[in-house]
C-alpha cells in the first residue's frame, strides 16, 4: 500500500515533521525513550503492564473462567486491546505498549502511537479517496494526519462483562475527494476460546495455555448518500503491536497458483524489496523476520491471501494465531498508496510490517512487528452496515503440544518455522 521514499521520523515530544517522499504510517510512530536497535526488550509481565495501565489510563479487564486467560481494553485509548496474556497475572504481556507515548500525555495529531495488540483504523491511507490528506495537499509525511476521531479521543462504553466490552463512537470523516461520511463505530472486544478456534479444526491439547480474543467491528453509514465508488469507499482496518524476537518468525499461510491467474505472490516492495534472507517465498507460506531489526513489510492480495496469519517465538514458546472475517468473493480492497491511483480498489488484506532503524544509528520505531487485517470497501447505503471481524490467540507450552496447533492452523510445524532462516 504504501511505498517509502526518503527517512523521516517523529519524535513524540513534538509535532513538527521535516519533508519527506511519499512514506506509510509507520514512518509516523517513532517516540522518545525508544530501545536502541539490536536490543529488542525483555518480555514483560502481564501484572507489570497492567499496573502502568492503570497508573496512566481507564483500561478494562477481560477475565476467562480459569483466571489465566487475561485481556487489557482501553476504552479511553480508541478501544484498543492494549494486552494480553495466557498466564494470569505473572503470566507474559504479549502486547507492545509505548509506556514513553503514554506517559508523556502528549497528544500527536499525526498519529498517537500507544502501541496494542487490535487497534481500530480505517483505511484507505493514501490515493484519491485518502482520509489520512486533505484535499490538494501533497502526499508526504509534513501533511499526513490520522483522522481526528481515528486517532483522538475515547470510545464511549456500552456494555462490559467480564467476557465482553461493547463501545462506540461517531465519526464524521472527509476524504481527498472532499466525500463526507457520517458514520457510527460500535466495537465488541471478547474472549475467544474453544467456539472460536473450531473453524480452524484445532483442539486446545493438554498443558497448553492459551488466550483468545476478538474484536467485531461494525461501521453503520449514518448519513443521507450511499457510499459510492467513483466518490471513495471505506475500509475497517485492524492492526496489531506485538514483541519482536531474534528468535521470531511470522508465518503467513498463500493461495498457490500461478501468476498470470492469481498475480504476484507477496507483495514486498513497501519500502524497498526485502532482502532474501528476511523473506523466504515457500511452498503454499510466506517466511518473514519479525525481530524489529530491520524495517520491512510485506501484503497479500485478495487472490493471494487465506484468512490466517501467525508467528512463532522459540524463545518464549509463543504461537501467535491472527484470524479474520473473509468473506467470499470479496475483490475491492482499498489501495492505501501515497499517490494518485489507477486502481484505488486494489489493496491488500493482510499484511505484516516488521520494525527497525530508518537509517543507520538512528531508533526503531518501536521496536514492535505487526499482522494487520482489513475488510473489503464498504459500499453502504444510508442505514446499512459493515462488519469485520479480527481474531487474536496466543499460545504457550511444550513444542510437541504447539507442533500441532502450527501444522492444522499454517500448515507447517515448528521445526519448519524455526528452521526457515538456517537454510
Amino acid at each position: 500500500m504504501n511505498r517509502f521514499i526518503g527517512m523521516c521520523l517523529i519524535a513524540a515530544v513534538a509535532v513538527a515533521f521535516p519533508g519527506c517522499g511519499k512514506t506509510s504510517k509507520e514512518e509516523a510512530q517513532a517516540t522518545v525513550n525508544t530501545p536502541a536497535a539490536g536490543t529488542p526488550a525483555k518480555a514483560a509481565l502481564f501484572k507489570d503492564d497492567l499496573a502502568f495501565l492503570q497508573a496512566q489510563t481507564g483500561v478494562a479487564v477481560l477475565t476467562g473462567p480459569d483466571g489465566l486467560a487475561m485481556v487489557a481494553v482501553n476504552p479511553d485509548l480508541q478501544g484498543r486491546v492494549m494486552t494480553s496474556t495466557a498466564g494470569g497475572p505473572e503470566g507474559t504481556s504479549f502486547g507492545w505498549i509505548n509506556r514513553e507515548l503514554l506517559a508523556s500525555k502528549i497528544n500527536n495529531p499525526h498519529m498517537n502511537a500507544f502501541g496494542g495488540e487490535d487497534r481500530f483504523w480505517l483505511g484507505p491511507e493514501g490515493g484519491q479517496f485518502s482520509i489520512f490528506f486533505k484535499s490538494g495537499d501533497p502526499f508526504d509525511l509534513d501533511h499526513w494526519y490520522t483522522p481526528v476521531p481515528v486517532n483522538e479521543g475515547a470510545f464511549s462504553v456500552i456494555e462490559q462483562t467480564p467476557a465482553r466490552l461493547v463501545m462506540g463512537k461517531k465519526m464524521r470523516l472527509e476524504n481527498y475527494s472532499k466525500t463526507v461520511f457520517s458514520l457510527d463505530v460500535v466495537r465488541t472486544v471478547f474472549l475467544a476460546g474453544a467456539g472460536e478456534l473450531a473453524p480452524l479444526g484445532i483442539d486446545l491439547p493438554a498443558g497448553v495455555r492459551m488466550v483468545g480474543f476478538g474484536s467485531e467491528n461494525k461501521v453503520t453509514n449514518t448519513g443521507l448518500e450511499a457510499w459510492r465508488k467513483e466518490t471513495g469507499l471505506l475500509s475497517i482496518w485492524i492492526l496489531g503491536m506485538f514483541n519482536p524476537s531474534p528468535d521470531l518468525t511470522i508465518v503467513v499461510p498463500y493461495e498457490a497458483g500461478p501468476e498470470a491467474e492469481r498475480g504476484p505472490i507477496v507483495n514486498d516492495a513497501y519500502f524497498g524489496k526485502v532482502p532474501a534472507d528476511r523473506l523466504i517465498v515457500a511452498d503454499k507460506v510466506l517466511y518473514f523476520k519479525g525481530d524489529g531489526l530491520f524495517r520491512s513489510k510485506i501484503g497479500l492480495s485478495p487472490k493471494r491471501v487465506k484468512n490466517i496469519a501467525g508467528s512463532y517465538d522459540a524463545a518464549t514458546k509463543t504461537l501467535t494465531l491472527v484470524t479474520f472475517l473473509l468473506p467470499a468473493g470479496a475483490s475491492d480492497y482499498v489501495n492505501s498508496m501515497w499517490e494518485i491511483q489507477k486502481n484505488p480498489f486494489a489493496g491488500d488484506v493482510v499484511n505484516s510490517y516488521n520494525d527497525g532503524p530508518a537509517s543507520p544509528g538512528a531508533k526503531p520505531l518501536g521496536p514492535f512487528y505487526e499482522l494487520e487485517t482489513s475488510s473489503p470497501a464498504l459500499a453502504l447505503g444510508p442505514g446499512e452496515t459493515g462488519i469485520h471481524r479480527h481474531l487474536t490467540f496466543h499460545f504457550q507450552g511444550d513444542e510437541s503440544a504447539l507442533d500441532g496447533i502450527a501444522r492444522k492452523a499454517l500448515g507447517v510445524g515448528l521445526e519448519e518455522i524455526k528452521g526457515a532462516f538456517k537454510k
